[in-house]
Formats: C-alpha cells, structure tokens, sequence
C-alpha cells in the first residue's frame, strides 16, 4: 500500500510502498483511511524539533488527525461493524508500573513521558491507505458528520481544557457561570476552541495576529466571536475594550502574547496553554508582576496536552452540535484537500485554516 513517510535523520517526505498492515489480534480492527489533517506538530517533526520513528525503522508515518472506514473486524470486536466511519485516538500508555495515569487509562496525563503517539513519537501514523487500531481506541461517528469528522482530534483539545477548567473552578465557593473568554490564535485549535466556548456559554473573542481582513477573521466572526488583530489593538487596550475576561485559550505558541493576555484576565480566572511555542523569540518576564497577578488575583495558569477517551466522545457530540448551530461553518474551515503526493507541500506552505490530506479516490 502506499504511505506517507518521513525518513529518518534525513527528515524528507517520500511516499513509499509499504506491506499492507494485518489485524493480528481479535481485538484489533481493519480501517481504510479517508482523510488526515495536517498541523503544526507535522512541521515540528519536519524541522526535528519533535517526532521518532518507531524502534528500529528509519520512517515515521504521520498523521495523528484522521477520519476511516473500518473494513474488518477481529473476532472478539463489538460495537464497530464494516462501513462504520471511525477517529482513533493518538496517544498510548507508557509500560511502567510507576505510571499512576497510564495504569489507569489516562496516558494524557502519564508521568513517565515514555508513551507512543501515533504519526508523532515512537508509532506510525494514519497517513497511509489502510491501518490496523485496537478497537478501544476507536470512536464510531455518524455518517452525517463524514465532511468535518477529521476535525475530531483538534477539538479535543478545548474539550479537555474546559474539562479540566470546569474541575479547577470548584475550587470557588460559589458556582460561576460563563462569563467572558478569550481565545489567542485564529487557526483550527483556535476556531474550534472558540465554538467550544460558545457552546459552554461564553462571551468569546478571538485574537490574532493578521489584521482583517483575512479567512480566519471570517470564520470566527460568522459563528459569533468577534476578531482583533494583535497589530492593531494592544493588550492594555484590549483589556480597556473587553473589560477584562474570566478565561483565555491560549492556541498559538507565541510565549509573549501568552504570558501577556494576563493583563485581561480577571480574578479568579484561568488561562489555558495549549500551544507548544514553534519559533523562538524573546521574553522577558517581570517575575514580581507575574506572581503578584496571579497571587493576588487567585488567578490560574495550567497546560493541557492530548486527550482523553471522553474527550473525544466529547468532540464527536460538539460538531453535530456545531454544524446544527452554525450550517456550513465547520465545512469553511477546511481550506482544501490535497492528494498524498502534496504532504510535503501542505506542511512547508502557509495560507488557509485547515488542510487535508485524503485518501478517497487514492486507494486501491
């Protein structure tokens, strides 16, 4: 079959002929892939700033955003049938007793980081035109949502940051409601953290980089949140605009802007990391300001990595939702589909929101 690869120390993407994957266990199931979303952690692992191949293979296939058909299934399967449409999820436990969150099917937390993730570090991905999952790593999703299904594993990220907002904010002796949200970014994390958002109830606002106008600024003000560009209104002048915010969803990498969107954030608020920082750029930090903003303030700093089982059911439920509240919203998010021959392309060219690499009319 073919697969997308990137060899190793060279770091090039080739297409390659590889054996067609089996299901050796009867709890393992069989799927065609149908689409593979591209992102910036595929560009990280390009520039060798993160990703492994799997031990002993000098390729990684990537990928670790994907929509398929399951095409078999082992004997001991349940719940999944041929033809159901599937997302699987990305990380696997790490092997260690000592690992509380491993042991206890929680890998998103592990404490070891000797875990796989799946088109990222140590396993392959779902990049090529069939590959084989346990079962327990699949979520069935209904044919209805087959457009914006690859989306699934973004969203995740804003599920299980509101997740984990909603277990910190008990920490209050009263119970908040949703009050104002920030989001920092405008790409596929940020435009789906920001319907997430509004789902949950808050006030959003996105703020980005690129003045309008521009398709992100489109996309996020045709579902309801305004859009500031970073270049022309200030962090102090935000903060007079908006009035202050109960939340920030940090989805850009950007340090700076990170740590300065704590300017809005009101007391008793929390903010959100999920960006992994991409480039380097200087930051100087007042220590003394910093601490006296959050200690004085009983404000909340915390990051958030992969995802849960529930997050993706989470996710899964969102974009029915979405699409019902917003018709053809999630559709404009992705900005085109692309052949496997283009990875390479997709991944070094900047432009758009969301690209997709499918398989459909690829396979055999």
């Amino acid at each position: 079959m073919k697969a997308v690869a990137i060899t190793f120390p060279a770091r090039e993407v080739r297409v390659l002929d590889v054996p067609e994957p089996r299901l050796h266990s009867p709890t393992e199931v069989k799927v065609r892939t149908l689409e593979v979303g591209v992102c910036g952690t595929d560009q990280e692992i390009l520039k060798g700033h993160h990703g492994a191949a799997p031990k002993g293979e000098d390729h990684l296939i990537p990928g670790h955003e994907c929509l398929g058909e399951v095409v078999e299934v082992g004997a001991h399967v349940q719940g999944l049938r041929p033809g159901d449409l599937v997302v699987p999820r990305v990380r696997r436990p790490c092997p260690h007793t000592r690992c509380p969150a491993c042991r206890h099917g929680h890998p998103d937390f592990c404490v070891t980081g000797d875990y796989t993730e799946r088109g990222i570090q140590g396993a392959h991905g779902f990049c090529a035109e069939f590959f084989v999952e346990d079962a327990a790593y699949l979520h069935r999703t209904d044919d209805g949502l087959r457009d914006v299904a690859v989306l699934t594993e973004p969203l995740t990220i804003a599920e299980k940051g509101l997740r984990e907002v909603a277990h910190i904010q008990t920490r209050l002796p009263w119970k908040p409601t949703p009050g104002k949200a920030l989001v920092l970014g405008a790409g596929p994390v940020a435009q789906l953290g920001a319907m997430a958002l509004m789902r949950a109830g808050y006030e959003t606002t996105v703020y980005s980089r690129s003045p309008k106008p521009n398709v992100k600024a489109e996309a996020s003000e045709a579902v309801g949140a305004p859009y500031i560009s970073s270049k022309e209104v200030t962090m102090e002048a935000l903060k007079k605009r908006l009035g202050g915010v109960d939340l920030i969803y940090e989805a850009t990498g950007a340090s700076k802007v990170a740590f300065d969107s704590l300017k809005v954030l009101e007391e008793n608020g929390v903010l959100i990391f999920t960006g992994v920082p991409g480039r380097e750029e200087p930051l100087e930090l007042k220590g003394e300001e910093v601490l006296g903003q959050l200690v004085l303030g009983n404000r909340v700093m915390f990051g958030t990595v992969n995802a849960a089982d529930s997050d993706f059911s989470a996710a899964l439920e969102d974009l029915a939702r979405f699409r019902a509240r917003w018709p053809g919203q999630l559709e404009k998010l992705i900005t085109q589909r692309h052949p496997p021959s283009e990875f390479a392309k997709v991944v070094e060219e900047k432009g758009g929101i969301k690209h997709v690499i499918t398989f459909q009319g690829h396979n055999r």
